[in-house]
């Protein structure tokens, strides 16, 4: 090997190192969330009132973005939006939604034989994750952030108050149609890992421990971000990229 070729690559090690270190610095400097601390204070998930579906080139290929609330009727305009995509991969990030419309999206991407992604920046949380874990390819890239919570029926307290102020009977009813609802959706989640490959410890290990509402007189955490390690062993990735 010439002078000059080991020169060369000594360089590119160099500036690869120093572009690994320049990366983890800006992680180390976001700022974290004091009620949620494995996650950022101000995950970047979209604001969008309902997901808009786009498609961008991007390293010279179509990638499908769908970004923002996953709303009752994102069905019809994702079903669309498949049928017109050249491309094979969906890019997200979303603050969750409409947990069952999230689990039919993740379906509709397995159909589609198209792998997912969370990039470097974007976050997935709540009903997201199960349109992530849809894809036949799955890649969250460093940076990026998979969010997990236990869904919940009970997310409306004044709501439950009120219902509650009725009486004994109102309560029971309540109660029973939120233990009904709730077991029907933990047998859906479980059937849709099974179904996408992803570890089913993934729902008792992690989201069946994080609350979705916060609790006023103790713990306030509402969200758990997954590291690199943990998306790789409950299999919610199929590969991890460096980047």
């Amino acid at each position: 090997m010439s002078v000059s070729e080991t020169l060369r690559r000594r360089f590119a090690c160099a500036a690869a190192a120093l572009s690994l270190l320049a990366a983890e610095a800006a992680v180390a400097q976001v700022a974290v969330d004091p009620l949620n601390p494995t996650c950022p204070a101000e995950p970047n998930w979209s604001t969008y009132p309902e997901m808009r579906l786009s498609v961008e080139e991007i390293g010279g290929r179509p990638v499908l973005l769908a970004e923002g609330r996953i709303d009752d009727n994102l069905i019809p305009r994702l079903r669309a939006a498949l049928e017109s995509f050249t491309g094979d991969e969906i890019w997200v990030r979303s603050p969750g939604g409409n947990a069952r419309v999230g689990n039919e999206a993740g379906r509709l991407i397995r159909e589609a034989n198209l792998q997912t992604r969370i990039p470097e920046g974007w976050a997935c949380f709540s009903a997201c994750n199960f349109v992530f874990m849809g894809g036949t390819a799955r890649f969250v890239d460093r940076g990026g952030l998979f969010i997990v919570h236990m869904f919940t029926h009970t997310g409306d307290r004044d709501a439950i108050r009120s219902e509650v102020s009725r009486g004994v009977d109102s309560t029971i009813g309540l109660i029973g149609d939120i233990e009904q609802q709730s077991a029907l959706l933990a047998s859906e989640d479980n059937d849709f890992l099974i179904r996408m490959g992803v570890s089913r410890l993934l729902l008792t290990e992690i989201m069946y421990r994080t609350r979705a509402v916060a609790d006023r007189s103790g713990d306030r955490s509402t969200r758990r971000c997954l590291t690199q390690d943990e998306v790789r062993r409950y299999n919610v990735v199929t590969e991890i990229l460096s980047n």
